[in-house]
């Protein structure tokens, strides 16, 4: 495969159809997202960043907040896309925002998400607990996982 460029920016709401289609690849056993349920995600004021090639929707990730903690709400990169750094950049922008208002984030992970787990092991999280069942319909677990608030 060539070098891609790869951009990011804010997502938009013209993006939601791809989106949707990359959750229903990536997570068909797990109640994968709608399109509207990016519409309404969109809407809601949360910070939701999407990752380009060739103008091309390849990832997206989206950050809820609140006054006192932030959570990933969502993080995926086009299967064609993975393990070439896009979901680390998709990471860190969510990091930032989340740094910005000195916040904590937390997040859900798959426990058999090997890939995923190390990303956020890497990036300051650490594991705090676990949800049975978490994931449905597939009924897989899920790690609670967490990282401090970055007030500097």
């Amino acid at each position: 495969m060539s070098a891609r460029t790869v951009t990011t920016g804010p997502l938009r709401h013209e993006d939601a159809a791809r989106c949707a289609l990359i959750e229903r690849e990536l997570f068909a056993g797990d109640d994968p997202w709608s399109e509207q349920a990016f519409h309404s995600e969109l809407d809601s004021g949360n910070f939701y960043v999407g990752a380009y090639s060739d103008g091309r929707l390849i990832g997206y990730a989206g950050l809820g907040l609140t006054d006192f903690e932030s959570s990933v709400h969502t993080l995926a990169v086009d299967a064609e896309f993975q393990g070439g750094g896009v979901g680390k950049t998709l990471l860190r922008a969510l990091l930032a925002r989340a740094d910005e208002s000195g916040l904590p984030v937390f997040l859900e992970v798959r426990t058999d998400n090997a890939p995923a787990i190390a990303l956020y092991l890497a990036h300051g999280f650490e594991h705090l607990g676990l949800r049975r069942r978490y994931y449905q319909p597939s009924g897989a677990d899920a790690y609670t996982m967490g990282r401090p608030a970055n007030r500097d």
